[in-house]
């Protein structure tokens, strides 16, 4: 049975597994005709899930940029007769680009162009199309026009590798200190009665301020049971607490959410990881974000009171979505309307050591208690959906280099670390991801948890050494979102950890996920009853809750369908597609939890036979292989 009163008999619409998670390619913003192909290239909104997304769970796949620009490149060639583009003409077309722009990058005549390309090609709604050229126009040329993107590397995307190569995200390397790693040393268990601490989680709370009862939940627009969705065609239309389709949560819900908290309670500190705003992406602005900020962190303080809580920056922050300049960008395009605002509101939780780098690059680190160290990075450096990249990707802002500073520190002081972030490793880009692993394997008698959300359902991520990729040695939660978006119960997260006392490991012993059922609340004359979900080790037979018990979860649960479909239920938090997921499905969705570094095979060897790998490969919700 299903733990805890959630019903798989109220599995939401297909999940896409079984067709492949294939997601749909962007709204391109375009200059003049000959001016479209080339920067098509970075014109595409960075969250094409929320500008054309299906009622289908979570996880959705990382972009594949070459792969997704040379699909949508038939219908533009077909659209304005370019089937003659040569390798020569292209590398000449991309000259005169660059050279053009720079002379007179005309905003109006580029989103003019591409809010035409977008209603031919039928990638959005019309309505969307329009707001979405028109919001994110502004930044993109900006990009483009101080982009290293060579002729060669942008033909060899369109073209083929006989035309260039595509390497605008090079490989690049951190520098860790000369000082010798320690020798590994697990940590050791809690003496019986020894305090644990409860850590409140929360995390992708997207509240919509236009959310309306009785409206559309399936409209034609990305984010629906909204003010401008229509009525639904067959009442009753979305609930009063929330709907399972691709829509976020009324102010009401996360209110009801954080007033009920007590029986999960009672918490020590509060980890809070993002994601505030709704995903209307193609009509924000920034004073919308800042209210949904300032809105949701009164909340907060509101009703957790006194609880010290430590906040990361979400990728649905800043407004366009995604967009996150690395401080060498000044002026009106920097960030620095965001971090400032967030430094102003979040004031009372952190140091002033802590707000002054917020204030740079929206990271920090700080102590909470005695013996650990928290450190909240700014997961958006990382972003395979960031274009300000196409600058310059190389460890932006420093950030890296600066954890591994902390981390040193950490080593040197005998401090524990717990790290926090939005986006996980596993989703970032290719170099940004090894390097982060390589920095766990240095420092994984230091590292004691690492804590993320974003992709809104429930998994981990393991880490191994990097020397034989055998042994476990660090893994990262990611908990479960608040919004229902797409298709799923609220919900939020509690993590046990070793308490707060002298030579405490810190370590995450268990954890706990809490949901509201929307069959049960959204009944008329019924209360929002929150409940636990389910008990990570009790649920699962965890000997603890280290690397090495979750590395065998997913080995037994390769062989183990009965154990894998409670992951499955537990993984949508008890509202599962409809569809089965397959013994493709199974592998791909297992490779994820081996996975914390981006596009690496390697990780997945012994789990998937090496005949299922090209089927393993399409569903998968990253790309894991090459």
């Amino acid at each position: 049975m299903p733990p805890n009163g959630a019903s798989p008999g109220q599995g939401h619409p297909s999940s896409g597994w079984e067709q492949g998670l294939e997601r749909p390619a962007g709204a391109p913003r375009l200059g003049r005709l000959w001016l479209g192909l080339g920067l098509l290239l970075v014109l595409a909104p960075p969250d094409p899930m929320v500008l054309r997304a299906p009622a289908r769970a979570h996880p959705l796949p990382a972009q594949n940029y070459p792969g997704r620009f040379r699909g949508i490149m038939p219908q533009l060639r077909a659209a304005f007769g370019w089937w003659n583009l040569t390798c020569p003409v292209c590398k000449g077309l991309f000259t005169a680009i660059d050279f053009g722009l720079k002379k007179e990058p005309n905003v109006e005549r580029v989103g003019s162009i591409a809010t035409k390309l977008c209603k031919l090609l039928k990638i959005a709604p019309p309505n969307v199309c329009q707001s979405a050229v028109h919001l994110f126009e502004d930044d993109m040329i900006e990009v483009w026009t101080h982009s290293v993107l060579s002729p060669s590397e942008a033909c060899g995307l369109l073209l083929g590798s006989s035309c260039g190569n595509w390497d605008i995200f090079s490989s690049w390397n951190i520098t860790l200190p000369a000082v010798p790693k320690p020798a590994p040393k697990p940590p050791s268990p809690p003496a019986p009665g020894a305090p644990v601490s409860r850590i409140l989680f929360l995390t992708d709370l997207h509240w919509d301020h236009d959310y309306l009862e009785g409206t559309d939940p399936d409209c034609v627009d990305p984010l629906c049971c909204r003010q401008g969705s229509g009525r639904a065609p067959t009442p009753p239309g979305a609930g009063y607490w929330g709907e399972y389709s691709k829509c976020d949560l009324p102010l009401r819900t996360l209110e009801s959410m954080l007033s009920g908290l007590g029986v999960a309670g009672p918490f020590d500190m509060v980890y809070w990881t993002g994601d505030i705003p709704a995903h209307n992406v193609w009509q924000q602005s920034r004073k919308d974000q800042l209210r949904a900020l300032n809105t949701i962190t009164d909340l907060v303080k509101k009703f957790l009171g006194p609880l010290p809580v430590y906040p990361a920056v979400g990728n649905h922050e800043s407004t366009p979505v995604n967009s996150f300049p690395p401080p060498f960008i000044k002026g009106n395009h920097s960030s620095n309307w965001l971090y400032e605002a967030m430094a102003k509101t979040w004031e009372p939780w952190l140091p002033a050591e802590a707000l002054q780098t917020l204030r740079i690059g929206g990271f920090y680190a700080l102590s909470p208690r005695p013996g650990l160290r928290l450190i909240s990075l700014n997961m958006n450096f990382c972003s395979r959906e960031n274009f300000w990249f196409l600058i310059n990707s190389t460890d932006p802002a420093g950030q890296l280099q600066w954890l591994i500073g902390e981390l040193q520190a950490a080593e040197d002081q005998g401090d524990k670390v717990h790290i926090i972030g939005h986006i996980p490793p596993g989703h970032c880009l290719k170099s940004w991801s090894w390097n982060y692993y390589r920095i766990v394997s240095r420092y994984e008698n230091t590292l004691a948890g690492q804590f993320f959300g974003h992709t809104h359902v429930d998994e981990f991520e393991i880490f191994y050494d990097e020397e034989t990729l055998n042994r476990p040695l660090s893994v990262a939660f990611l908990a479960p979102s608040a919004t229902t978006y797409i298709g799923l119960n609220p919900g939020y997260r509690v993590y046990q950890i070793d308490g707060n006392y002298p030579g405490s490991s810190h370590v995450v012993l268990d954890h706990e996920t809490y949901i509201l059922n929307l069959t049960q609340a959204n009944v008329r004359g019924a209360t929002p009853h929150w409940q636990r979900l389910y008990r990570a080790r009790e649920t699962y037979g965890l000997p603890d809750a280290l690397p090495a018990a979750w590395h065998n979860l997913v080995y037994r649960m390769r062989d183990d369908v009965r154990l894998f479909q409670i992951f499955w239920f537990l993984y949508h938090k008890g509202h599962p597609p409809s569809e089965p997921c397959g013994t493709p499905c199974r592998l791909a969705v297992l490779c994820a939890q081996l996975s914390a570094r981006a596009d690496s095979p390697a990780l997945c060897r012994h789990l998937v036979p090496r005949e299922s790998l090209p089927e393993v490969q399409r569903l998968s919700p990253r790309p894991l292989f090459c």
